[in-house]
């Protein structure tokens, strides 16, 4: 009797687990950076170099970023320069705004504009750095439509915000009534001009602070100081 010869048993079919897909790959560094503190940097490096002197191999090393990643969190070095000014004018809005906005004698309200300004024109690891617009934007002006209307439109900012308060200080009798507040804002504006420049230079401060105070008296009137 001839058996059957038996089917050897069928092997275990191993099913492959499905290939992940393949991640994407990445250009540049990634975006482990913190923008708001790069720009910071950027802002800085602007400040003390202005923009020509400043090169993307500076940005990249202040800022920790490869060129790929600077281009695609700000885009060219004009870009990433109107960008720090724009941040550099919002830092000096809000510092200052308070003190144009609440209700201070003329003296005492003048006096701590000034303050605050020669606090942001003094500071610097490197030593003081002045004013963006008039140290290095008011330059790049000459040249560029887009910053030179950024610098207009500071100085038009500042100017209105220095009248009004001359506007209010002349209704409280602090200024003689014949006083031109238009024309005492535009002294206002160009006396921290003209500390930002000094102070660039590494006047001291303290010179600085006197150069504010006999501003002040011109501005307000001397007789009516007390």
């Amino acid at each position: 009797m001839v058996q059957k010869s038996k089917k050897p048993p069928a092997k275990a079919t191993v099913l492959a687990a499905p290939a992940s897909p393949a991640e994407p790959k990445r250009r540049g560094r990634p975006r482990a950076y913190q923008p708001e503190i790069a720009l910071g940097k950027a802002l800085d490096l602007f400040r003390k170099d202005g923009f020509a002197a400043t090169s993307l191999d500076d940005l990249s090393a202040a800022t920790g970023m490869n060129r790929p990643s600077l281009y695609g969190a700000f885009g060219d070095k004009r870009e990433l320069y109107i960008k720090s000014y724009a941040r550099y004018r919002a830092d000096a809005r809000a510092a200052m705004i308070d003190i144009f906005r609440g209700e201070l004698p003329i003296r005492e309200r003048l006096a701590r504009v000034y303050s605050v300004a020669l606090d942001i024109y003094i500071e610097g690891e490197s030593g003081p750095r002045g004013c963006f617009t008039v140290m290095t934007a008011a330059s790049e002006a000459v040249a560029d439509p887009e910053i030179r209307a950024m610098v207009l439109e500071g100085f038009t900012e500042l100017d209105r915000a220095f009248a009004n308060c001359f506007r209010r200080a002349i209704e409280k009798g602090e200024v003689p009534g014949s006083a031109d507040p238009v024309v005492l804002a535009q002294l206002a504006s160009a006396t921290l001009h003209t500390i930002a420049i000094r102070a660039r230079a590494q006047v001291p401060r303290k010179a600085l602070e006197a150069i504010v105070r006999g501003a002040i008296d011109v501005m307000v009137g001397v007789s009516a100081k007390d």
